[in-house]
Order: structure tokens, then C-alpha cells, then sequence
């Protein structure tokens, strides 16, 4: 019982020496600091758009990308994503894009940052839409 002890004591320092797990990032948002966001972003952000494709045929974020939430194979092309990029997150008013923030947690994202009350939010601040 002791060695046990001992080793998992080892093993422990060791991951903790070695930095362990990092600190993942997600962040609710308002629409203004989302603005501010893109007018200054990390490298690669990524403004994901996860309303539908009629949805995002009509005022969306500027270079977004759209992945449907309601597509069957939604979490399986969050899943190709590089978890590391960091990604700017929204929907219509906040529900979609509240449960995909939960997805990319469990999927290993580590930077992801969610617009508070969607593209309703953003429009509703007078922020530019494409």
C-alpha cells in the first residue's frame, strides 16, 4: 500500500511538472464584446454560426461559418474542428449556440467564446451583418 502511495505521489508531481491539463476558456459574451472581439482577435478566431442554413442565408456575422445544430452529424463536424483555434459562437437568441458550447466542452475545445442572445443580440445593438 505504501509503494502504491508513494508512486501515485510520483506520478502526480510528474503531470504536475509537466503542466498538467490546460486551462480551457468559455466565456459568455455580449454582442458589443463579441465586436470587440473580432475587431481585435486572437489568432484564428473562428465566428461559427450554428443557426440553419435559411437562417443564415439572411443577416449573419461577417466570414462566419455555418455548421446547422440541427443537422444529424452536427457534434461529428464539431469533431473535425481544430480544438485549439479559438471560436466565436452564436445562433438566433442563445439556446443553440448555449448547447453547442456544451458539445465543444466535451469534445476538447479550449477557447470558445458564446454571444449572448445570438444574432437577435447583435442586431438589436446595431452591429454590422452581411
Amino acid at each position: 500500500m505504501r509503494r502504491l502511495t508513494a508512486l501515485l505521489m510520483v506520478v502526480g508531481l510528474i503531470v504536475s511538472a509537466c503542466g498538467g491539463t490546460a486551462t480551457a476558456t468559455f466565456d459568455l459574451v455580449s454582442a458589443t464584446e463579441a465586436h470587440e472581439l473580432i475587431a481585435d482577435p486572437p489568432d484564428g478566431l473562428v465566428v461559427l454560426d450554428v443557426r440553419t442554413p435559411d437562417e443564415f442565408a439572411g443577416p449573419h456575422l461577417s466570414d462566419a461559418v455555418n455548421i446547422d445544430f440541427y443537422d444529424t452529424y452536427f457534434s461529428s463536424r464539431l469533431d473535425l474542428l481544430d480544438k485549439d483555434t479559438p471560436y466565436l459562437v452564436y445562433c438566433r437568441s442563445g439556446n443553440r449556440s448555449s448547447s453547442t458550447i456544451e458539445i465543444m466542452k466535451d469534445l476538447g475545445f479550449t477557447e470558445v467564446y458564446d454571444v449572448d442572445g445570438g444574432i437577435n443580440s447583435w442586431v438589436g445593438a446595431g452591429l454590422p451583418t452581411e
